[in-house]
């Protein structure tokens, strides 16, 4: 069996080792935009230097052990001057008497009117080092993941719409050539403006990859393999955060950061543009000579003997008198102009926007409880590197649990049981003590462990529930729900200065009463790709007339076409 998929192997191994980039990109701002300790800088040579009880000769030597909310630095100067520092402000001391921590006399407050010194022990480099991005230009680095996600919602939406109207594979190979390209001049933005606008070009054109690839594997395997196939790619993604972890503390220049990250997936850009296109989408484009020349292709490259005809793929009753799809492709093109599909076709009857809503909420409540969860991770303490590259890693086991579960008892009561768990996980966090820290560590582990089953398993879910010719469309609006969940996020955790465990409230209401309408979902498991709209609304109604045969089935799944030969 292997030996028969040899093709699909190669194509999907590939298309996932790129995906390992999308990964990359969307965390690689963690350390990009940094901020290390620092204080205001003083105009002549320092002396001494005192924080508490703490004392020094130079401000890099007291800098790493400073608290952000701590007391200021107080420093003397060759001139005999005293400043009191802080993050933002320095005061001058007026007449002071002794060199002394405490001070009660007069003081002269200062901006820092640009002048900082940082803490390099851990941070040798970043945007914010760079640019002094910090005290009243702190926004401007807050702002670069909102725009990065910006970019990542806009680019779902317009990458996926595109790769239903000029191809799957023209997308994969445009998104790949310019992630290196953004990546790499990244690394050369000559200012923040610069520095932002490549970032949200890079986010557009990483967004779509990931998008597209999702639909493209799916259509190229069978439904057996439908769902490891599609969980891979997020283990894929989930190594690329694992791999910013690693550079994050290997590199600590952000600019030699940015560019090793971005030529790490650079050799796939040699033989992308062997990609074919998936014989669904041809099929769907009326393109039927060029299906049947890729079927050849295959069963050639698979050493098997093709015997199956692009006809063969479609219902019977899509041929007209016996007379084949290939001899009629010209003289039919012309009369039945294409149909323009837009995102007003997922709402095309009650059912279907039924359905749309629901994946929709799963899309946003994932990418919600994800984020909420992972940004709640930062007060595990210990070393942010590993903290990172456990993140990540934690995603793996998930993922394997979400493909043994989806394949046995199916994508609808997989995903409702992980939201009911998530949501319950949040609301057993609220209960638990303040001082049993570990017990909600663990809780919030499975928290984000059952988030990221459903995480996982939406994007296949999508592409079966959605046909052939608004698959794509359908996944990257879903993803753009996703990107309002993720934008949503950071303001749900500054929630918890409202109440500590307000967000966790949010998640947990959200994620029961979407898991419970996810039981309204039809199931697709074992069932084919739905091809037209009327395939799609049908699911889950349980027709009594059965109109496909044995042999569209097998098409139905996907690239099962060469077992299909084997056997005949």
């Amino acid at each position: 069996k292997l030996n028969s998929d040899e093709f699909q192997a190669c194509l999907y191994f590939a298309a996932v080792f790129q995906a390992t980039a999308c990964g990359i990109h969307y965390l690689a701002s963690v350390f990009l935009v940094e901020t290390p300790n620092f204080v205001c800088s003083v105009p002549g040579n320092i002396t001494d230097v005192l924080y508490g009880n703490i004392t020094g000769s130079s401000l890099e030597s007291v800098l790493p052990v400073i608290k952000p909310v701590g007391g200021p630095l107080v420093v003397r100067t060759s001139e005999g001057e005293q400043w009191e520092l802080s993050r933002c402000r320095s005061a001058l001391r007026i007449n002071p008497q002794d060199f002394t921590y405490d001070f009660y006399g007069n003081k002269t407050m200062k901006d820092c009117s640009g002048n900082f010194v940082y803490d390099h022990t851990e941070v040798h480099n970043s945007i914010v080092t760079d640019w002094d991005l910090v005290c009243e230009k702190e926004w401007l680095a807050k702002l670069c993941q909102p725009t990065f996600m910006l970019g990542v919602l806009i680019g779902a939406l317009l990458f996926g719409d595109t790769a239903d109207r000029i191809g799957r594979v023209k997308i994969l190979m445009i998104t790949s050539l310019c992630q290196f390209a953004f990546g790499v001049a990244v690394a050369f933005s000559m200012n923040y403006y610069y520095f932002v606008v490549l970032r949200f070009l890079l986010a557009m054109v990483s967004s779509g990859y990931l998008v597209v690839v999702f639909v493209y594997v799916t259509e190229f395997t069978g439904s057996k393999v439908r769902t490891w196939t599609a969980m891979h790619i997020h283990a894929a993604f989930a190594v690329g955060v694992m791999v910013v972890a690693l550079m994050g503390y290997l590199v600590r220049v952000w600019w030699i950061y940015q560019i090793i990250l971005s030529i790490c997936t650079s050799p796939f850009l040699l033989f992308c543009w062997k990609f074919p296109e998936t014989p669904f989408y041809l099929m769907a484009k009326g393109r039927y000579q060029e299906t049947q020349a890729l079927l050849d292709t295959i069963a050639r490259f698979n050493g098997l003997e093709c015997r199956l005809k692009a006809e063969d793929l479609l219902e019977p009753m899509k041929t007209e008198n016996g007379k084949a799809l290939l001899e009629k492709e010209e003289e039919e093109r012309p009369s039945q102009p294409e149909k323009k599909l837009s995102i007003l076709d997922l709402f095309c009857s009650r059912r279907m926007a039924v359905r749309t809503c629901t994946v929709w909420a799963i899309w946003f409540i994932g990418s919600l409880g994800y984020y909420v969860f992972s940004l709640g991770s930062v007060n595990l303490g210990g070393n942010q590197y590993v903290n990172l590259f456990l993140a990540g890693a934690v995603e793996l086991p998930s993922y394997l649990v979400g493909c043994f579960a989806m394949d046995r008892i199916g994508r609808k009561k997989t995903c409702a049981p992980a939201l009911l768990l998530a949501g319950v996980a949040c609301m057993l966090i609220i209960v638990v003590p303040t001082e049993i820290e570990s017990l909600a560590i663990a809780l919030s582990m499975i928290g984000k462990f059952a988030v990221a089953i459903a995480f996982g398993l939406i994007y296949l879910y999508t592409c079966e529930l959605y046909p052939t010719v608004i698959r794509s469309l359908a996944v990257g609006s879903g993803s753009m729900m996703c990107r309002v969940g993720s934008v949503v996020a950071p303001f749900c955790v500054y929630l918890a200065d409202v109440w500590v465990y307000l967000p966790q409230i949010i998640v947990g209401i959200l994620a029961f009463i979407i898991g419970v309408l996810t039981l309204l979902l039809p199931e697709t498991l074992g069932k084919p790709l739905p091809t037209t709209l009327e395939e799609a609304e049908s699911l889950g109604s349980n027709p009594r007339k059965k109109n496909s045969s044995p042999v569209n089935k097998d098409a139905g799944d996907g690239m099962e076409l060469n077992q299909h030969e084997a056997k005949a």
